[in-house]
């Protein structure tokens, strides 16, 4: 089992819910007596994890597991309902507010992510300024430095947004997060709005920037491929808990939870039979709602192994081998039968 002591980004025990908005309406009807129904969505449920110093963590899960709330709950944009995020021992947030600009954020969608009023000069200059990083005069220095350490012209600095193709507006995220010189960057699905040249190009741009800057990394992707190449560690999420964790090429070579297995079994691959070019296999079933998850083993209403332990037990990680940690019960039943 990875020995925790060594981390350097811990997440311990963290849940977050939702509370849906109540109208006025709602509001009016529970005074006057009547039943009104408010469920919470639970999108992360006791989740703890830990990423060692230098290390990039990838999560992966299908669209609504809750991999991104919990990568906004790592950086400090969202306060946990319940648990602590620690960076080097120390919380990263404060009566919900967040007190550390060491942990910084590239988010998906580069054409949403910049603000189209301000030249891209000041958009990497802001933070670095307002948190005295650096002086307001040295500031066209370093927006220059940044600009060309992610690939660009540093005569660019006076252009706005627009004046950018995706590509670009995604290496100009990449220069304002790291201009605040942090010790981890949550990298929330950076890739997945380019075309697949341009994301070729941010990926070897981020593994270079890795390498030189020596950065911790929790890396989200629903692409199990581009995770693949990044990832030193690799933790598969399924409606808002961790199913596997481990070792990247253990969990690809080996997984130990049948979502895993389904999740890697859904990628197409391409096979020599010529009656057939591509072989795919979708995981049957839908995600349930995370307004009403299912009791015990949350992944049981679509696993083939699931038997009646299942549906009314969860299951606790536990390790598979000195690289893998998984949540479920087939493994306790296959250890009790050897």
């Amino acid at each position: 089992m990875k020995d925790t002591s060594a981390d350097f980004l811990s997440l311990k025990n963290v849940t977050k819910r939702f509370s849906p908005h109540v109208s006025l309406g709602d509001r009016i009807a529970a005074a006057l007596g009547a039943s009104v129904e408010t469920r919470s969505v639970q999108a992360v449920t006791n989740v703890s994890l830990g990423v060692p110093k230098g290390e990039t963590l990838g999560l992966v899960g299908e669209s609504g597991c809750g991999k991104s709330t919990l990568g906004r709950i790592a950086a400090g944009i969202y306060a946990p309902s319940e648990g602590a995020v620690l960076l080097d021992g120390q919380p990263v947030m404060e009566n919900g507010v967040k007190i550390t600009t060491r942990i910084q954020t590239v988010f998906q969608d580069p054409f949403a992510s910049l603000d189209p009023r301000m030249r891209i000069g000041d958009i990497i200059a802001e933070g670095p300024i307002a948190h005295g990083l650096i002086a307001r005069d040295k500031a066209p220095a370093y927006v220059a430095e940044w600009l060309m350490r992610v690939g660009l012209d540093r005569g660019l600095h006076e252009r706005y947004p627009h004046q950018f193709s995706g590509g670009q507006r995604q290496r100009i995220a990449i220069a304002r997060a790291l201009a605040m010189q942090p010790d981890v960057l949550i990298c929330d699905e950076p890739v997945a709005s380019l075309d697949v040249s341009i994301q070729a190009q941010i990926i070897n741009l981020f593994l270079k920037l890795r390498r030189e800057l020596a950065i911790t990394c929790v890396f989200i992707s629903h692409d199990l491929g581009v995770v693949r190449h990044i990832s030193d560690r690799v933790a598969v999420m399924y409606l808002g808990r961790i199913v596997e964790v481990g070792e990247t090429e253990a969990v690809y070579a080996d997984p130990q939870h049948p979502y895993t297995r389904a999740l890697l079994d859904s990628v197409p691959k391409l096979v020599l039979d010529s009656d057939a070019l591509v072989e795919f296999n979708a995981i049957t079933g839908e995600i349930p709602s995370p307004l009403s998850p299912p009791p015990g083993c949350r992944f049981h209403p679509r696993c083939p192994f699931a038997f009646g332990r299942c549906s009314v037990e969860e299951p606790l990680l536990q390790a598979t081998s000195s690289e893998t940690q998984a949540a479920c019960h087939l493994l306790e039943e296959a250890d009790a039968s050897v």
